[in-house]
């Protein structure tokens, strides 16, 4: 058995790297960008931190903003009609996931036109083309699209997301400038640094990971646990802890995936709009309760990279416990809801149990689970 790492072709990291971005567009002569971005970052002038580095350099851009918080099919469609009139030869996605999101599933349609209905994504699609090159800045500490082979988009009219993996899509520059992450408000980055957090936890007890993508997986929980609390007081260098932490895990789970949580999360997303990385803190503990019996020591570690002390002392179900509640207080201490009360309504359950079962995420899952066990999570937090 072989495994498999794909990572960006280049990526830039640290205070100023933005600009970087007409660096890279001109030795890769690049023409003029097809630049994703949502109104809300275009309204608090955070993507013009983008387009002035373009404008100072000569450098030709139109702007796209149809894109809501969770992406759905229209959104793409439309985006794909619009490059298609701009004479744009590349993409440049500036924002959290949403925005990432948006222009690989673009990337890609406008290279493999024959996937235009977008739903024909789903999964491990077999597209032929790599996507129209994509640089991505994210601004948001969470979600590491710009350095994984995944996507995720909402099909407002079967209430779903679905997850699209794909080696075509993954952006050819990543630029990780903690700098286009200072303006998230403490609510945004306790919630996508949580998210990123799950991404670490996740990939390093799914059943497709090894050696490699555990040290990415155990450096990441690290970095986030010492960094997070930081970052949401607005500390400089906890920022910078999260834009690094954040990138590590991505480099991990997209080559291994990810597990129940995700696909717990994903649904919520879509039937109730709840903000991806909020679903995945929530869930985060419960389901780690649900999986330990199938972790065999892992937990350990996530403890130890945690900053639990004395682990190495402590039995099987002492150090498992210790991992959960060290996980479970720092989402409380990000400020983090510690259930679904106000989000998910009894009668949905049903419904979102299923949705989540027939998610992509959930075979990596290192329990096997079912319809009904993914109930009873949901239950349990209501």
């Amino acid at each position: 058995m072989s495994n498999r790492i794909i990572l960006n072709e280049t990526s830039y990291h640290g205070s100023g790297a933005v600009k970087n971005i007409a660096v890279e567009a001109k030795a890769r002569g690049f023409k003029k960008a097809f630049l994703c971005s949502d109104p809300d970052l275009i309204k608090f002038g955070v993507t013009k931190k983008v387009t002035d580095v373009l404008d100072e350099a000569g450098l030709s851009y139109e702007i796209y903003s149809e894109i809501k918080p969770n992406p759905t099919i229209e959104n793409v469609q439309s985006g794909v009609a619009a490059f298609e009139k701009s004479g744009a030869d590349y993409l440049i996605a500036v924002g959290g996931g949403s925005s990432m999101d948006t222009a690989k599933a673009i990337g890609i349609i406008i290279a493999n036109p024959s996937f235009a209905d977008v739903r024909s994504l789903e999964g491990v699609a077999p597209t032929e083309k790599p996507s129209v090159p994509i640089i991505a800045v994210p601004t948001t500490a969470g979600t590491a699209a710009e350095v994984t082979i995944n996507y995720v988009i909402t099909d407002v009219e079967k209430q779903r997301k679905f997850v699209c993996v794909d080696v075509h899509d993954i952006p050819v520059v990543a630029i990780i400038d903690p700098d286009m992450m200072s303006s998230m408000p403490k609510g945004l980055t306790a919630a996508t640094g949580m998210d990123a957090l799950t991404h670490a936890i996740e990939g390093y007890i799914t059943l497709g990971a090894w050696e490699m993508t555990d040290m990415f997986h155990l450096k990441a929980i690290e970095i986030i646990s010492r960094s997070l609390r930081k970052a949401v007081a607005g500390e400089k260098d906890g920022r910078e802890g999260m834009a690094l932490g954040q990138y590590i895990a991505g480099m991990g789970f997209s080559n291994v995936g990810l597990g129940i949580v995700h696909s717990m999360a994903h649904t919520l997303g879509a039937v109730y709009d709840t903000p991806h990385g909020v679903a995945n803190a929530i869930l985060l503990p419960t389901v780690m309760e649900y999986n330990a019996p199938a972790t065999g020591d892992k937990y350990r570690e996530i403890a130890r990279a945690m900053g639990v002390k004395g682990v190495d002392e402590m039995s099987v179900n002492e150090y498992r416990k210790a991992a959960v509640d060290a996980v479970r207080q720092l989402s409380e201490d990000v400020g983090i809801p510690a259930d679904l009360k106000a989000i998910v309504k009894k009668e949905d359950v049903d419904f979102l149990a299923e949705s989540a079962y027939a998610d992509a995420c959930r075979p990596g899952n290192p329990r096997e689970t079912s319809v009904a066990d993914i109930k009873e999570l949901f239950l349990s937090l209501i």
